[in-house]
C-alpha cells in the first residue's frame, strides 16, 4: 500500500478529483486529500473525508503538535495535484508556503505530479508558461492539460485529464519512481510518435469476423508514456477493450487493410512508429454478402488469403531518421526460443527494435502486467516486466537509446 497526497486547488475541475480518490483507494492506496481553502468552495471537506477516510485541513495550524506541514511531505510516496490552477502553479514556482499544500510541495522528497486545469488563455499566458518551465526544471512532473470543453461554452487546451489517466500516471510513478525525472525533463519533446494498438477484425460475413485476443492495453500504455514524456502522439486504434488516453489524437480502424492505410498515411511525418497492434495475418478471400447460415450436416470451409504485412511495408518505406518498433507475440518453448524467433523476425521485417513476449497458454492478452524482451540490431537491449504502463516506458527508453546510437551517429 502506497501513501499518496492528493492536493486539490480551487478550480471547477475539483469535482473530478473525487473520482481520482476513489480509483486510487480501489487500487489499495492510502490517500490523504489536502485541498486549498478555495478548493473547498467547490467540494466540501466532508466529501473529501468520506472518500479518503482521513481528516482534511488546509492550514498549518490544525494538529500543529504533529507538525503536518513537514511530516506529510516527508512520509508520502507520491504527491499529486489535480487540478493545479494557474494560481497554485505560480505559488509553487515562487516557493510560497502560505497554506498546507504549498508547505507539502516544499518538503516532499518523492515524485510530485501536477495536472493543470484552467481556461485556455490562462494556460497559454507567458507567466503560466514560465512557471511550468520552472517547475519542470526542478523535477516536478507537470502534465499538459487536455483540449476540450471547459467551463461554460469555452473549449480548448486547459481541461483536466480523465481520472483513469491520472490514476495510470500515479501508479506508474509509484511502481517506478525514477521515471519522474524523464517525465519532468520531457525527453521526447519535439518528437512525433505514431502508435498502433488493439486487434484488427477481418469480415467473414455481415455479422462475423476473424480476430484475435488483443486488448489494446500495451499500445495504450505506450501512447500514454510517450505523451507524458512530451511527444506529440497519434494512436491508431483497432478494436480495444479500453478507452484510449484522453490527451492523444486517435484514428479508428477496423481491418488490417484499414490499419495499413492509416499507418501509411501517418508514418511519413513521424519520428517514431510503434506497431503495438495485433493485425490479423489472414482475411477472407471473398467475404459473404449475406449471413452465412449454419447447416447441421456440414462444417464451414474458409478461403483465406494473407493480409498486408504492415510492419515490413512501413520499414521498407521509412524516411531517413525514423525509428520503427515492431511487436512479436510468440508461443515460444523457452526464453532462448523466444529470442531466436524475435531476432529472426526483426531481420525479416526490417524494423529497428522488436518487442517480444511469450503468449503461450493465453498469457499477456488482457492482463495488466506483462514481461518482454526488447531486441535491436545489435542483440538484446533489455528484459523488463511489470505493469504494461511501466513496460511502455522501458520501450520508450529503448527507442531513445536506439535513436542516439543510430540516428545521430
Amino acid at each position: 500500500m502506497a501513501r499518496v497526497i492528493l492536493g486539490v486547488a480551487g478550480g471547477i475541475a475539483a469535482y473530478k478529483a473525487c473520482e481520482v480518490v476513489r480509483r486510487l483507494r480501489d487500487s489499495g492506496h492510502d490517500v490523504r486529500v489536502v485541498p486549498t481553502a478555495n478548493a473547498l468552495n467547490f467540494v466540501g471537506a466532508t466529501t473529501w473525508e468520506a472518500l479518503s477516510g482521513h481528516p482534511v485541513a488546509t492550514d498549518v495550524w490544525s494538529g500543529a503538535a504533529e507538525v503536518p506541514h513537514v511530516r506529510l511531505g516527508q512520509q508520502t510516496d507520491l504527491v499529486l495535484v489535480a487540478p493545479a490552477t494557474a494560481d497554485l502553479l505560480a505559488r509553487a514556482a515562487a516557493g510560497r508556503a502560505d497554506d498546507l499544500l504549498t508547505n507539502i510541495l516544499l518538503t516532499a522528497r518523492c515524485p510530485v505530479v501536477m495536472f493543470p486545469a484552467m481556461h485556455t488563455e490562462m494556460w497559454l499566458h507567458a507567466a503560466t508558461r514560465a512557471n511550468v518551465a520552472t517547475l519542470r526544471e526542478r523535477g516536478v512532473v507537470v502534465v499538459d492539460p487536455d483540449s476540450g470543453r471547459l467551463t461554460g461554452a469555452d473549449s480548448g487546451p486547459g481541461r483536466l485529464p480523465d481520472p483513469v489517466d491520472i490514476r495510470a500516471v500515479a501508479e506508474t510513478l509509484l511502481e517506478r519512481p525514477a521515471l519522474a525525472g524523464a517525465a519532468a525533463a520531457r525527453d521526447l519533446a519535439g518528437l512525433r510518435v505514431v502508435v498502433s494498438a488493439g486487434g484488427t477484425q477481418e469480415p467473414l460475413d455481415p455479422v462475423r469476423f476473424l480476430g484475435n485476443h488483443s486488448s489494446g492495453l500495451m499500445g495504450i500504455g505506450i501512447a500514454r508514456a510517450a505523451r507524458l514524456r512530451g511527444a506529440e502522439v497519434t494512436l491508431v486504434a483497432a478494436r480495444m477493450d479500453h478507452e484510449p488516453p484522453s490527451d492523444v489524437e486517435v484514428r479508428r480502424v477496423v481491418s488490417t487493410g484499414d490499419l495499413a492505410e492509416a499507418m501509411q498515411d501517418l508514418a511519413p511525418a513521424a519520428d517514431v512508429v510503434i506497431m503495438a497492434a495485433a493485425p490479423a495475418d489472414f482475411t477472407a478471400a471473398r467475404p459473404a454478402e449475406q449471413k452465412i447460415k449454419k447447416d447441421d450436416q456440414k462444417g464451414l470451409t474458409l478461403d483465406l488469403v494473407q493480409t498486408t504485412d504492415v510492419l515490413a511495408t512501413l520499414a521498407a518505406a521509412r524516411p531517413a531518421g525514423q525509428t520503427i518498433v515492431g511487436f512479436a507475440a510468440e508461443t515460444a518453448k523457452s526464453r532462448a526460443d523466444l529470442v531466436a524467433l524475435g531476432t529472426a523476425k526483426l531481420a525479416r521485417k526490417g524494423a529497428d527494435l522488436l518487442v517480444c513476449n511469450d503468449v503461450s497458454g493465453g498469457k499477456v492478452f488482457g492482463d495488466a502486467d506483462t514481461a518482454v524482451v526488447i531486441i535491436d540490431r545489435a542483440g538484446i537491449v533489455a528484459e523488463c516486466a511489470g505493469s504494461k504502463d511501466v513496460v511502455a516506458h522501458s520501450i520508450v527508453d529503448a527507442v531513445l537509446v536506439d535513436r542516439t546510437r543510430y540516428v545521430r551517429a
